[in-house]
């Protein structure tokens, strides 16, 4: 590994999700501003401010990128991307000084601020920008080791859900199929790209699609993604009541996308909140549901009796996981919900970063919008996130949410 060789291979490395809240938020809200903040949530092997000169680099070289021309013309090839949007893209170049990197002791600081056009972009390259970095200087020369380690657990991994075949692929009406969501937090670059190579030619029947929109257009994939939780989150300081800004969220995207991209994200402020807010008409209007936190069973039972009760026949409906999955569980839940409702699967770290080394547990997230605090009230403990505690006490409040 060349510790000081550059990551990001192309602007189009990025998850599907961004693109489409970016055009989304381009069209709604241009003017907003917006902060966001990196965050650790595990200890890692050595400090993270260990690695401050190097993330400046690479920032740098990220700064200096375009999207290419046959980038351009595959977004312009999805349907739900507008051309004026490409025509931002192309001319569109990170700005360095809406981004902070610093050290704070053993803490790694990095901060984005500024129009939130400009802010949101930086998420997923400062994501795995922070983790290719940590594990080049964690692993050094024994690179090639872990890799034959990762490669062991990949090909385990194949032959676990090949062994498993006949129960997955038993009622042709509800394959097991599951996607790699691993962009964010993978070992390396190289180690993602071979990763889809090997699951895309040895479980063609299963594995149909990955976020990470620069391979999916390498090796002729869905690029998978809708919304994340910055896009429900931002909307807490569009000036709508509190009270309503899920549903404004919604229509928002509703009226962007008309009937693509219809899986919603559930858990901005808990799974019971938001389907308070999903009435008939976005339960009609929706494709599906992504969980995120929470207890994946109870979430699935509670969007089918959901659905049931404003009858909607859930089998023609799809529940999306992507809560720190692996296979063996996403094959678990595909066998639960099997026949009731439709089910997909994205797999991240446990597909582009299973190694013998602990993965990071790293985000960066929005923080506040148009000078006020946002925040995520999760159905899992430690994954709520603000940095206003008056603030998310109101919104507990608002939305009768427990303290987890």
């Amino acid at each position: 590994m060349n510790a000081s060789a550059p990551i990001v291979r192309s602007l189009l490395e990025n998850d599907l999700y961004k693109f489409t809240m970016w055009q989304a938020l381009l069209h709604s809200h241009p003017g907003a501003q917006a902060e966001y903040a990196f965050i650790c949530r595990n200890q890692p092997a050595y400090p993270l401010a260990e690695l401050k000169q190097a993330v400046e680099a690479q920032l740098d070289h990220l700064c200096c990128l375009t999207f290419h021309a046959d980038e351009l013309d595959y977004l312009s090839s999805l349907r739900f991307i507008k051309s004026d949007f490409v025509d931002f893209l192309s001319v569109f170049r990170f700005q360095r000084r809406f981004i902070e990197v610093r050290a704070e002791g053993e803490k790694l600081i990095i901060h984005a601020r500024g129009p939130l056009v400009h802010t949101t972009g930086f998420e997923i390259f400062v994501l795995y920008i922070v983790n290719e970095l940590y594990f080049r200087k964690l692993v050094g020369p024994a690179a090639d080791e872990t890799l034959h380690a990762a490669r062991k657990r990949l090909q385990d991994k194949i032959e676990r859900v090949r062994a498993e075949r006949e129960k997955l692929m038993r009622d042709p009406a509800y394959p097991f199929v599951f996607f790699d969501f691993g962009l964010r937090r993978r070992f390396s670059g190289a180690w993602q790209r071979e990763v889809i190579q090997t699951l895309a030619a040895q479980l063609p029947e299963h594995f149909r699609g990955a976020s990470n929109v620069y391979l999916a257009k390498e090796f002729g994939l869905t690029p998978i993604g809708t919304m994340a939780h910055e896009y429900l989150q931002a909307y807490q300081s569009f000036g709508f009541r509190l009270r309503d800004f899920q549903k404004a969220a919604l229509e928002g995207w509703v009226q962007e996308f008309r009937g693509d991209l219809g899986i919603a994200l559930t858990d901005i402020v808990g799974m019971n909140a938001f389907l308070n807010d999903f009435d008939l008409y976005f339960a009609k209007l929706f494709d599906g549901l992504r969980h995120d936190s929470g207890d994946p069973i109870e979430w699935g039972e509670k969007a089918i009796a959901h659905y049931k009760k404003l009858r909607i026949d859930p089998t023609t409906k799809r529940l999306v996981f992507s809560d720190a999955l692996d296979l063996p569980r996403a094959m678990a839940l595909h066998q639960h919900f099997a026949g009731r409702i439709g089910a997909s699967f994205g797999i991240g770290t446990n597909l582009t970063n299973d190694t013998p080394h602990k993965a990071l547990n790293i985000v960066m997230k929005i923080i506040s919008c148009n000078g006020q605090p946002v925040a995520k009230l999760s159905d899992s403990p430690g994954k709520t996130l603000c940095e206003d505690k008056v603030f998310l006490a109101y919104l507990r409040q608002v939305f009768k949410h427990p303290e987890l």
